[in-house]
């Protein structure tokens, strides 16, 4: 298995032995267009429906086997990448980690929670077989083991098929990026409208998710890399309080606000996903509380024993008390400020108390203590992480730059590494104290935006739209960014559960359920009967652009 870096647009070769196909043309536009749109999987399942308990079921009662399942998602992954630009790599083992879970089942060996369902992994997570590049052509020769987090996927019985594009550096390259491109898979496309970003940097899993490229993604964010391509694509996605689920085998930024965590089509699959990936890791310290938090995500979580998710309730949302951050979505404009209302409206209509709206004090002022923190927190986590990777691949921070300067034609093309460079600048020492002052003072804002309207009010939750409709795609001018509602969780490390809440313009647009530390089995419950009450999600309509009439 190769993977040969061809131009600055991703890979070159085709077919499914760990590389993605060849770069889009209008031919393979036409197959993708034709291919995304047949949602009918082996034994007529449609895949627009499926959740892994319904997959677990149809497998166990032998309507449709783990192997013909992968090769479903191999094939649309094969067929529609070439426009998405969604998966880096697929697994050359899929196929026969797929037939060995048949096997077993076969045998009478009792299912684990993900026996045989295929898993996307963002290539910033460590894979077994494939490089972990993070976008990256400096780590294209990088080949580590398991990340903690897909080894516990795997022991769930899961197959992993592939690893999935991703912005660059986990969008902490440059201020001027464009979200979803890396140097190794080029330019993600939003499956919705395809002229549209996908938004970062967790681009790959959310794309692959919402065109049925896999039923499950693994993402990681830092501030806003789960939530907001979930977002942006249509999908559900969790970012965990930190220390719920390993950084081990984790490409970093921080290891104060890095975590990983699942991107799926619904809140169920959700639930399940995270109830697999939580738990204490002896390497990664920050997880020595997760235990009785994972425990009772495995109890609450559905599975294959109880299809019916009855350990979701639909009805939720009698008696909930949320507030309704709309401060958040200031400059939304009257098209995404509706979508908002509906929502409210729907969460009332559910039983749910709320106070609309609610302040969240001295968020806006979050921002500039959080970068420069982060800036001090890439130098110091990536060096270490670098000094152990193995293979040909830069030793340094200092060592990526010098190979994006030398590799600027196929790296540098579309915008540059400013704030790889605002790090390098950095001490990188933890001990410094301008470093500790903007930590302190980021995580204190962040805490307070919080936990000041959860307790004045008596909150189980405060509930914001995630963030604007997609942008275009612009390697010129870069993000467009109007808002997003992710910083005071993702810095406080508290968890956020964003859920498809409604469209504008055949673009979706997501609610986060955001709450204090340790709060998932309460935010799943509330997204999930959200979820069932709105019936937001659409499948993707792969346009060409947005229509004006």
């Amino acid at each position: 298995m190769t993977n040969a870096p061809v131009g600055p647009r991703g890979l070159g070769g085709s077919g499914h032995q760990g590389r993605p196909p060849s770069t889009a043309t209008s031919t393979a536009t036409s197959t993708a267009t034709s291919t995304a749109t047949d949602l009918t999987g082996p034994g007529g399942i449609d895949l627009d429906a499926v959740t892994v308990a319904s997959l677990l079921q149809a497998m166990a009662a032998g309507a449709v086997s783990s192997a013909e399942l992968t090769a479903c998602y191999l094939d649309r992954i094969q067929r529609l990448n070439p426009v998405l630009r969604a998966v880096i790599a697929v697994h050359p083992d899929a196929m026969a980690a797929a037939e060995a879970s048949d096997t077993a089942r076969g045998r009478g060996r009792p299912p684990r929670p993900l026996e045989g369902i295929p898993v996307l992994v963002k290539d910033n997570i460590a894979v077994a077989g494939l490089p972990t590049t993070a976008g990256s052509l400096a780590l294209a020769g990088s080949a580590p083991p398991d990340a903690f987090c897909v080894a516990k996927v795997r022991e769930a019985g899961a197959v992993i098929i592939g690893k999935a594009n991703l912005s660059e550096w986990a969008n902490f390259r440059s201020q001027l990026s464009t979200s979803g491109w890396s140097s190794v898979g080029g330019q993600v496309r939003n499956p919705h409208v395809l002229d549209r970003n996908p938004s970062g940097s967790s681009s790959g899993s959310a794309a692959a998710v919402a065109a049925h490229l896999a039923p499950l993604a693994l993402g990681t964010e830092t501030d806003g890399s789960v939530v907001c391509p979930a977002s942006a694509c249509g999908i559900v996605g969790v970012k965990p309080t930190v220390g719920l689920v390993s950084r081990s085998g984790i490409v970093p930024i921080s290891h104060v606000q890095d975590t990983a965590g699942p991107m799926t089509a619904t809140v169920a699959d959700a639930a399940l996903l995270l109830a697999v990936l939580a738990g204490a890791d002896p390497a990664d310290p920050a997880t020595n509380a997760a235990a009785p938090h994972a425990a009772a995500l495995h109890a609450a979580a559905p599975h294959a024993a109880s299809p019916d998710v009855s350990a979701l309730d639909a009805g939720a949302l009698r008696g909930s008390r949320l507030g309704v951050w709309r401060d958040g979505s200031n400059g939304a404009g009257p098209a995404t400020e509706a979508v908002l209302d509906e929502a409210v409206a729907v969460l009332r209509a559910g039983g749910a108390r709320l106070v609309d709206s609610v302040d969240l004090p001295a968020s806006g002022e979050i921002a500039d203590p959080e970068f420069t923190a982060l800036c001090h927190e890439l130098k110091h986590d990536l060096n270490a992480y670098l000094a152990t990777a193995g293979g040909a691949s830069p030793r340094t921070l200092a060592e990526v730059i010098e190979f994006n300067v030398r590799n600027a034609p196929q790296v540098l093309a579309c915008f540059g590494q400013d704030v790889l460079e605002l790090a390098e600048a950095t001490s990188g020492d933890l001990a410094d104290e301008a470093y500790h002052a903007a930590r302190s003072s980021a995580a204190d804002l962040a805490r307070r935006a919080l936990d000041t309207p959860l307790a004045a009010h008596g909150l189980d939750a405060i509930v914001a739209l995630t963030a604007n409709p997609a942008w275009p795609i612009d390697p010129v001018l870069g993000d467009r960014d109007v808002f997003h509602t992710s910083p005071p969780a993702a810095v406080a490390g508290y968890p956020a559960v964003t859920v498809p809440a409604g469209m504008v313009r055949g673009l979706p647009v997501g609610l986060t359920f955001m709450g204090t530390a340790w709060s998932e089995a309460r935010l799943l419950a509330l997204a999930y009967a959200f979820e069932h009450a709105i019936g937001a999600r659409r499948a993707p309509g792969y346009r060409a652009t947005v229509d004006c009439p």
